[in-house]
């Protein structure tokens, strides 16, 4: 295999373009949500709402020295240690982090369906993840294989490179076409995951480490902890999660505040829909008040993601051609000059007023 084809782009950071990439994996039933705030409310409210929590994918600056152990010096659990069936991939190809955390998430979900034809006709499976064929042949393939292999069949599967590289934008092939290692100067961000396992403990999966690290135990004395409708109670792993997370976090306090947290969850669409044939099959009817919520917050989050799908279009699409005749056509007529002089104008007033605000953040002033 060539050089080129193991290239791997970099991708926005968005619940948008995750969504639409877990699902060109051939994943149904799931979807990215981003989490503004890790308080007990805002967590209750993302199981309230979308059901199931599947993981959590973390984005935060890399810096050096964060390769052989986390953030509070807890050690990474290598061979026999760690799970046996805990899928966990070191990274062994630059730019393929976010996938990486993203399928770390889902190939180890345990909730998660093989396919549509599930035997099993209960309520909550109704909007249980489906992985699909792709990611359950791939799954099945890499089992048996070490962490670097993990990573190594990650960078060189075909699917998974492709669906990723199609969120990039078209015009960035020319600019990465020859990449360069990043400075001490440059920006660095990564990406990484956390899971529930069914041992009853949480997991960080960072393919940065040598192995996943353990950020403690979720479940009570009776096992893994349920709502008194049978279905799971995601909040208990997700108090672990927000532990390591603000742990993370606040190390970096006094100089960064670049984080980006998300929830792979339920889609809600799903989820909202199973809430409907609940209530039918209790007899209530479809005109009832309470169905037709639900049946418009359905209609919401098909807004929703239609203008995501619109978005991802205009990410994809290559503005550099239709850039360069305009340019072509204003140099040939009489507005050239002037609008570029106002352009000029405006980045001038641009940089000043951003000059301005940098002084008054720091107590300064003209």
């Amino acid at each position: 295999m060539s050089d080129d084809s193991n290239n791997w782009c970099t991708i926005e950071s968005d619940p948008g373009v995750f969504s639409c990439l877990i699902e060109s994996f051939g994943v149904q039933k799931v979807q990215l949500t981003e989490l503004w705030s890790l308080d007990d409310d805002s967590l209750a409210n993302m199981t309230t709402e979308y059901g199931n929590v599947y993981g959590l994918i973390f984005l935060f600056k890399w810096q050096p020295g964060q390769q052989t152990s986390s953030d509070d010096g807890r050690v990474p659990l290598e061979g026999d240690a760690a799970p046996s069936d805990l899928f966990f991939a070191k990274q062994t190809t630059q730019n393929a982090c976010a996938t990486q955390a993203i399928l770390s998430v889902l190939l180890n979900s345990a909730s998660s369906s093989i396919s549509s034809s599930s035997s099993s006709t209960s309520t909550n499976e109704s909007y249980d993840m489906i992985l699909g064929e792709k990611l359950t042949t791939f799954k099945s393939f890499v089992s048996s294989f070490p962490p670097d292999l993990k990573g190594e069949a990650i960078g060189s599967n075909d699917d998974i490179r492709t669906a990723h590289n199609s969120f990039a934008r078209k015009e960035s092939f020319l600019v990465e076409s020859k990449q360069r290692i990043a400075t001490e100067n440059d920006d660095v961000f990564h990406f990484i995951a956390y899971v529930p396992h069914t041992d009853g403990v949480v997991y960080e999966l960072d393919g940065l480490q040598a192995g996943p690290i353990s950020c403690g135990s979720y479940k009570t004395d009776e096992g893994e902890s349920t709502t008194a409708g049978g279905e799971r109670n995601d909040m208990d792993w997700l108090r672990v999660a927000r532990a390591a997370i603000q742990n993370r976090i606040e190390k970096y306090a006094a100089s960064e505040i670049k984080f980006n947290l998300m929830g792979i969850t339920t889609d809600k669409r799903a989820y909202l829909q199973s809430k409907i044939q609940s209530l039918t099959e209790t007899g209530i009817n479809v005109e009832d008040e309470s169905i037709q919520d639900l049946t418009q917050q359905i209609s919401v989050e098909n807004d929703i993601h239609d203008q995501w799908k619109e978005e991802n279009e205009r990410r994809r699409h290559n503005y550099v051609p239709f850039c360069v005749e305009l340019i072509r056509a204003l140099v040939g007529s009489e507005k050239y000059e002037e609008l570029k002089d106002k352009a000029k104008e405006r980045a001038d007033a641009k940089r000043m007023q951003a000059m301005q605000n940098k002084l008054k953040m720091s107590g300064m002033s003209f």
